[in-house]
């Protein structure tokens, strides 16, 4: 039996499921939102399915992402253990599992509404586009971005089932989106001199690490600013905006421990304080929302 599961396990791995984690909760944030907005009660099949089809888009993502960048990762010495360069997942298991993560989140998007089954092949377009993105732009986390985007937009769109007042979570969706291509600028300069001999493309390649790093600073400021007008927009109270106090903090610390000399923590920002913000801003959110009734 756990001979048979280790396929599984290596994919899962390839694909680190576990770091879902970031996007959910903005998913689920949004999702209380449009809750909130149509004065409904708890669709609890509906947050179901936006849990399984945001997991399984980002397994998607994720899987394409390590399928077609794979022999860029055989020449990054960062990169080299990662399980398609290994052969710990074969290139048709990495295949397979991309194409059952599709079918699901498709699956998931048929079982919610109408209008999220036809939207679906958008969402999927940005997943698909981003990792050949640093093949032809030195801005690949843009579409980074806008890839994060989809999940509060398409949790509103589950629950309510229209576009019509769904301004919040395109604010919102413009925020993580933001805030996940702040991190990614961080993140990619750990890569800055392998990118430029290899030929990769990214903002810390081409413009150098201490740009990048000055870059990242002024996304994750717009992206503060754009968690401040999606309170504002929702009516949030007391409790949401001391969830944003925590998370400027959040954004300091991040910003503080990472220096154009000192990349040895970029691992501790991108991670732990990107899980932490997911899960505290929706906190302290569900719960100015539940005080509210």
């Amino acid at each position: 039996m756990t001979e048979a599961l280790a396929p599984t396990r290596a994919f899962l791995n390839l694909v680190r499921v576990e770091h879902s984690v970031f996007a959910l909760p903005f998913a689920y944030l949004s999702a209380a939102a449009a809750l909130r907005a149509l004065g409904s009660g708890v669709h609890w099949r509906d947050l179901a399915l936006v849990t399984v089809a945001m997991v399984g888009a980002r397994t998607f993502a994720m899987a394409a992402n390590r399928i077609l960048d794979r022999h860029i990762d055989a020449r990054n010495p960062r990169t080299q253990s990662r399980e398609l360069v290994t052969g710990a997942v074969s290139l048709r298991t990495a295949w397979a599992g991309a194409a059952i993560a599709l079918v699901v989140f498709v699956g998931a998007a048929a079982l919610l509404n109408p209008l999220c089954l036809a939207l679906s092949p958008l969402a999927v377009v940005p997943l698909v586009v981003y990792p050949y993105a640093k093949r032809f732009t030195n801005w690949p986390h843009a579409f980074l971005a806008l890839a994060q985007l989809v999940g509060p937009v398409g949790a509103w769109l589950a629950i309510t089932g229209t576009v019509r007042g769904s301004a919040p979570a395109w604010v919102l969706g413009a925020a993580v989106g933001l805030w996940i291509g702040g991190f990614d600028l961080i993140y990619a300069t750990q890569d800055a001199q392998v990118d430029r001999e290899i030929g990769v493309r990214s903002v810390p390649a081409r413009y150098g690490v201490p740009f990048a790093l000055r870059a990242s600073i002024v996304v994750h400021l717009v992206t503060f600013g754009l968690f401040v007008w999606f309170g504002v927009l929702v009516g949030l109270g007391w409790l949401w905006w001391l969830g944003l106090v925590v998370t400027a903090a959040a954004f300091c610390y991040e910003h503080a421990i990472v220096t154009p000399t000192d990349l040895s923590r970029v691992n501790r920002a991108f991670f732990t304080a990107n899980g932490f913000v997911g899960i505290v801003l929706f906190a302290f959110a569900l719960a100015d929302l539940a005080m509210r009734g």
